[in-house]
């Protein structure tokens, strides 16, 4: 199979660049899945039911969620009733929707898709992302039930990151990183045969504080003081995140490959 995840959807932007630019990506690429975080697709802080709609309208078969699930109100309902959207397994326990479920792709083959947050440097005491993954991976093992496992993991420490790849190496098809808006320069398959990027950046506006206009966020370094309030960078956004092809019989990675499309950063994307 061939898999696009994209990272953080950054305002309205990223927003635009997904409806851009999309569907010319599964049509070039060929792909067969694709999984958008949509964590700050709404003023950078959440995702509306609108929103969420405009990015399944434009191609995103999934839309992952993260620490912001909740910010927009409407989506407390809008989850529950919208099965390609799900948040954060380990959220709270009385939280509405699914932290992971199994999808068909256009292709007929299955696709579980799962998201954690984790522990390290969070504003917020999550509970054991290992532990709900690895019970979570339990109900569509790779290679049986599912044909492919894409897992975000939104989470600020790249070193709990990385150890939750290798944590899940063999048993996802692709572990990646959310929540930073900096995509890393790790990308690889692990031994085991998991495909793995500790962050898949944002799509967004990257002449920006990961895309926040840069004036407030330089005010608050330099002077320790808010004036005002953040707003999303409005340039012409990168898409950023991970390509992943799988062998059809185990759903491990056989290639893999950072993504870049649009914007201001050096260019990426599959051979």
């Amino acid at each position: 199979m061939r898999l696009l995840f994209l990272g953080d959807v950054m305002g309205r932007a990223g927003r635009a660049a997904i409806s851009e630019r999309l569907a010319n990506l599964r049509k070039d690429w060929r792909l067969d899945f694709v999984v958008v975080n949509g964590e700050n697709a709404t003023g950078g802080m959440g995702l509306s039911a609108a929103h969420a709609k405009v990015l399944l309208d434009a191609g995103a078969d999934v839309i992952t969620l993260g620490d912001h699930a909740f910010d927009q109100k409407d989506m407390l309902s809008f989850v529950e009733t919208e099965p390609r959207i799900i948040r954060p397994l380990n959220y709270a326990a009385t939280a509405p929707g699914k932290g992971a479920r199994l999808y068909t792709a256009q292709n007929g083959k299955k696709v579980f898709v799962a998201q954690a947050l984790g522990q390290v440097f969070m504003k917020k005491p999550f509970a054991d992302p290992f532990s709900a993954l690895d019970q979570a991976l339990k109900a569509a093992p790779l290679g049986g039930q599912a044909q492919a496992v894409i897992v975000d993991f939104h989470a600020e420490a790249t070193s709990e990151k990385m150890g939750m790849g290798h944590w899940l190496d063999g048993r996802a098809s692709l572990v990646v990183g959310t929540h930073t808006h900096v995509p890393t320069a790790d990308t690889q398959i692990l031994t085991g045969g998991t495909a793995v990027q500790s962050d898949a950046g944002m799509c967004g506006d990257y002449d920006s504080v990961i895309g926040m206009e840069k004036l407030e966020p330089m005010r608050r370094f330099v002077t320790g003081m808010a004036k005002g309030r953040f707003t999303p960078a409005g340039g012409d956004a990168t898409l950023s995140g991970v390509f992943v092809e799988t062998d059809d019989k185990t759903g491990l990675a056989i290639s893999v490959a950072q993504v870049r499309v649009g914007g201001r950063l050096q260019q990426s994307g599959p051979q």
